[in-house]
């Protein structure tokens, strides 16, 4: 339930990358000149709560889209004191140009629980982390919910702001200021329209206009102000949603001149993103970009973005590695991803549980090593093959049939060569596709089939 407020792959051609790899920087934070990469951070849960750790993940980016979960999608560092585990992180590259963490301190979803601090740790590189501590925010009997910082130049102090209920007797968005993120002013409101607000993010400084952007009756809107000063922020833009929608995060295209995206959140548990583009921040209207342009990490919620340069993106892959798995995502149906359910290989809408059901091993081709196989994670002994042109996963038998019956040769996506598509080995004039969200194994000639039969090999 929602709070009750709120919120390589082996057998590749060179030319075919894993997975595709637009722009994007945090809005409450700086870019540097040299950034050309990004990294997220988030916690994970899932339908059925499978998935479910308060602990800080990280995903790194190229281009913004779609990502690379870090340390096999498992915690990169997980909170000690307050309730054990954190929610809603927040990456902020200072002004000394090392990072502060900031997250929520919730686990799991009390909404009940009552916390007057901040999770709060340093990090150098975002790949070793120390001073952990708690901020405290506030000497009231309520929550210190979606923590986030900017620098406030006229200040020479940091803004934290955050989701409280104060004397109006409805969520608002808080501020303190601080200098270090140990001790932190006494908490001002920052903004509070007459109705139930939370989960504020900022852009700040675009053409002389700071935009704050916050969730309201489940859906993203936009506020502006000549300043940062409290109080000083008015409502302006048209509504965005996909349902019931919360955690807007701002990110500003490095690579294009003027583009925004808006990243929001589906409510707890079911946790899929949506993202919009626009053109002009001050029109405040948003386009929803298709699904088939990017990809979130695997059970990802309420995510934080900011950019960072090459050297840390090499860093950071080189410090937590890439997944062992990946996931396949359809052309035509970019909200489903091959998964199997009672051994039958279909499509499914994420998100769903068993998650691991979707996630796949690629290992050289068992009849031949230049193509590739399909490994179950959750079922090991287990591959994804075709048998009488339907695909099912079946243990290996060891024998050659079986061999060349889980055997395929990736080629460029027959729909979009960006994208993969998957040859049979013993059948070769029939490919991997689905029909009517089923998997299976068919000569392809029509401009629908190809869409059927093509796939991002992602994560």
């Amino acid at each position: 339930m929602p709070r009750p407020t709120r919120r390589q792959f082996l057998g590749m051609t060179a030319t075919v990358p894993l997975a595709a790899t637009g722009a994007l920087t945090l809005g409450a934070g700086t870019a540097h000149a040299a950034d050309s990469a990004y990294v997220m951070g988030y916690f994970t849960e899932s339908p059925d709560m499978l998935a479910a750790n308060y602990g800080l993940h990280l995903a790194v980016s190229t281009d913004g889209l779609n990502w690379t979960p870090l340390n096999q999608n498992n915690p990169v560092v997980t909170p000690t004191a307050g309730a054990g585990g954190l929610r809603d992180p927040f990456i902020l590259r200072k002004q000394n140009g090392t990072f502060v963490v900031l997250a929520t301190d919730l686990k799991g979803t009390d909404w009940t629980y009552n916390s007057q601090y901040i999770h709060v740790w340093d990090s150098t590189d975002l790949r070793t982390f120390t001073g952990y501590r708690r901020l405290k925010l506030h000497d009231m009997v309520t929550h210190s919910w979606a923590p986030e910082a900017y620098w406030d130049a006229g200040r020479g102090q940091y803004g934290v702001i955050y989701s409280s209920v104060n004397s109006s007797g409805h969520n608002v968005i808080m501020v303190n200021y601080t200098s270090d993120f140990v001790t932190a002013s006494a908490p001002q409101v920052f903004f509070d329209p007459g109705y139930d607000v939370i989960d504020g993010d900022l852009a700040i400084g675009v053409n002389g206009v700071n935009y704050l952007y916050y969730k309201r009756n489940s859906t993203l809107v936009g506020a502006r102000s000549s300043s940062l000063d409290p109080g000083s922020f008015t409502p302006f833009s048209t509504p965005v949603s996909h349902g019931g929608t919360e955690a807007p995060t701002l990110v500003k295209s490095l690579t294009s001149s003027g583009t925004w995206y808006l990243w929001g959140d589906t409510w707890s548990p079911n946790g899929v993103f949506y993202a919009w583009q626009s053109n002009d921040l001050a029109a405040g209207t948003w386009t929803a970009l298709d699904q088939k342009t990017y990809t979130q990490p695997l059970n990802s919620k309420h995510l934080t973005i900011h950019p960072i340069t090459t050297t840390e993106y090499t860093n950071l892959l080189a410090k937590w590695g890439t997944p062992t798995w990946n996931r396949l995502k359809s052309y035509n149906y970019p909200a489903r991803y091959v998964r199997h359910a009672n051994y039958v290989g279909r499509i499914d809408a994420y998100a769903f549980d068993p998650y691991t059901d979707s996630l796949w091993k690629p290992v050289p081709g068992l009849a031949d090593s230049t193509g590739v196989s399909f490994q179950s994670v959750s079922h090991p002994t287990r591959y994804l093959r075709h048998y009488d042109y339907e695909m099912r996963l079946d243990v290996n038998d060891g024998t050659s049939t079986f061999a060349g019956d889980a055997t395929f040769y990736r080629t460029a996506g027959l729909a979009d060569s960006s994208w993969s598509s998957f040859r049979s080995y013993n059948n070769p004039t029939r490919y991997l596709r689905h029909a009517d969200y089923v998997l299976r194994i068919d000569p392809v000639s029509t401009a629908t089939e190809r869409q059927d039969a093509t796939f991002r090999v992602g994560y």
